[in-house]
């Protein structure tokens, strides 16, 4: 929810057509260029896109504001205005999910458990953001607990936060559960958003809203004082407008930590990180080997044949690429995807995950006014209020059920744990996505990004989606399964995904970049409510 007092911000916002870019469709550089010229400031900037929140609250993508961010833009002014700028990201302002830990505003991951809850410091990624003189504008709505609770809830609901809804159609489903961040990427409220992701929680809300998401390796970016649900999947990454802008967010967070010892798995042989910014190349596609798993889009559309129209969209993009030199070589088949589409340890593993890393994560606050310690206590407290806020038993607790099954569940320190992980990684390497990158020679593997997250998430491998389409005219509307919300419909965006081998996000990044600046998909279809506030420009 946007406190009222905001309100009172729009007077100091002029609603003017933009000269400058609709903050909608800016990018960082059209950003770091007004502030560079003095067009704006960084309070001007941080001015504007509070505005646009307000303008765009009946979404409920953001569910707080920083009550901080204007004096921190201040300084940053100041600091320019003595001719210090630390970088390309120096007054721009960012929202976050709300499950990284920011000083100024609660970290619930959408639990009224947590509201309240204090931890001792930023997280790591949000630290170095601050470095970089990213403005922390506020925290993202989300599906709660990152759609790790209920087996009948929606996507981007939450007790503290409310229900997101999507940006291209009315009470649209904004897909989870980066939801927030999505739909404030869409609609230009900051000039980028962060998700996290297990499996899909950024690709998917970043394709439905129309955005580039960029799921970064496991260990690239620091988990520290994340919300967790799986050490072993976990990850953050950027969901903007375009690709440029998620490489320079990227190259701010990425790196090691000595919080998250999964980060120490940075090769050694980049002792510095690739310059993802300089990877957005125009010809990236040129000479690039890109392989197409016929087996999995076939399994996909057996599951649900409403997604023929991405998968005919899939096909003309392979077309593009074609054109642009790239050489497509189909049947690259995940050799045991059958085996992987029936097996049980991908949710093993993140429920065991689940039950000893968010004890681990709580141990760590340094104020916990509910003393909820453990997950058990957590799905206590959740029943305990309700009805109220948790919504329970409407929403149900499906997933802690069987976590805290004391037959089936246990923690990832359990003997029973190693072998099911060892299973996982098989499924996903070589019997997978990783097997196949290898034994076809590809830089990377092409999916609908609908069929793309769970191929990569059990080996903690990246992913990029960038907008390819929308459903047209004649699509049959479909609601969500619990039927409050517009799952499929005419406008509703749909992206393709490039994934590939560990820490090989600049290869991705341009092979994303290259594809979106032949297509320029983003922005032919406008989102159903678009905020008016633009920022005021002092040269104007």
């Amino acid at each position: 929810m946007v406190s009222p007092w905001r309100l009172v911000l729009l007077g100091a916002c002029l609603r003017v057509a933009a000269q400058f870019p609709s903050l909608l469709d800016a990018t960082i550089d059209d950003l770091r260029g007004g502030l560079d010229s003095g067009a704006f400031s960084a309070v001007d900037l941080v001015t504007a896109y509070l505005g646009r929140i307000s303008d765009a609250s009946s979404l409920n993508s953001v569910t707080e504001i920083n009550p901080d961010a204007l004096d921190i833009a201040a300084e940053l002014d100041r600091e320019r205005a003595q001719g210090r700028v630390r970088g390309p990201l120096h007054g721009i302002p960012v929202l976050i999910k709300n499950n990284i830990a920011s000083m100024e505003n609660n970290n619930t991951a959408g639990s009224t458990a947590l509201l309240g809850a204090k931890t001792p410091r930023d997280a790591f990624l949000v630290s170095r953001l601050r470095t970089a003189g990213a403005v922390i504008l506020g925290k993202t709505g989300l599906s709660q607990w990152a759609n790790f609770r209920s087996s009948n809830s929606s996507n981007g609901w939450s007790a503290h936060g409310g229900q997101v809804f999507g940006a291209y159609v009315e009470m649209q489903d904004p897909s989870g559960s980066s939801s927030g961040s999505g739909v404030a990427a869409a609609l230009g409220l900051a000039a980028a958003t962060l998700g996290t992701e297990t499996s899909g929680s950024i690709l998917s809300p970043a394709q439905r809203n129309g955005v580039v998401g960029i799921k970064p390796t496991v260990g690239l970016v620091s988990r520290d004082l994340v919300i967790p649900i799986s050490e072993h999947q976990d990850t953050i990454g950027p969901m903007t407008g375009d690709v440029k802008t998620a490489a320079y967010i990227l190259q701010a967070i990425a790196g090691q930590d000595a919080n998250d010892n999964y980060t120490s798995a940075i090769p050694a042989s980049i002792p510095t990180l690739p310059d993802y910014v300089a990877a957005c190349k125009l010809d990236a596609l040129s000479g690039a080997r890109l392989g197409v798993p016929s087996n999995a889009i076939e399994l996909f559309l057996e599951f649900d044949s409403t997604r023929q129209v991405e998968v005919d969209a899939f096909t003309s993009a392979l077309d593009t690429m074609t054109r642009a030199g790239a050489n497509i070589v189909q049947n690259t088949n995940f050799t045991e995807l059958e085996a992987w589409a029936n097996s049980r340890a991908p949710g093993i593993v993140l429920r065991a995950d689940f039950l000893t890393n968010l004890a681990s994560y709580l141990s760590k606050l340094s104020f916990n006014p509910n003393n909820v310690t453990s997950l058990a206590d957590v799905s206590r407290f959740t029943k305990t209020i309700s009805p109220g806020p948790e919504e329970f038993p409407s929403r149900d607790t499906a997933t802690w059920d069987q976590a805290l099954d004391p037959q089936s569940g246990f923690g990832n320190d359990d003997p029973r744990f190693f072998p099911i992980l060892q299973e996982n990684l098989r499924l996903g390497g070589e019997g997978g996505l990783l097997g196949a990158l290898d034994r076809h020679e590809l830089d990377a593997i092409v999916l609908p990004t609908s069929f793309s997250p769970g191929f990569a998430a059990g080996v903690g491998s990246p992913v990029i989606t960038v907008p390819l389409g929308y459903y047209p005219a004649n699509t049959t509307k479909v609601m969500n399964t619990r039927g409050n919300l517009v799952d499929t419909a005419e406008n509703v965006p749909f992206g393709i995904s490039f994934l590939g081998r560990k820490f090989d996000e600049a290869k991705l990044i341009g092979l994303a970049f290259a594809f979106e600046q032949l297509t320029k998909v983003r922005g032919k279809v406008k989102p159903f409510l678009v905020p008016e506030t633009e920022v005021r420009r002092r040269d104007a």
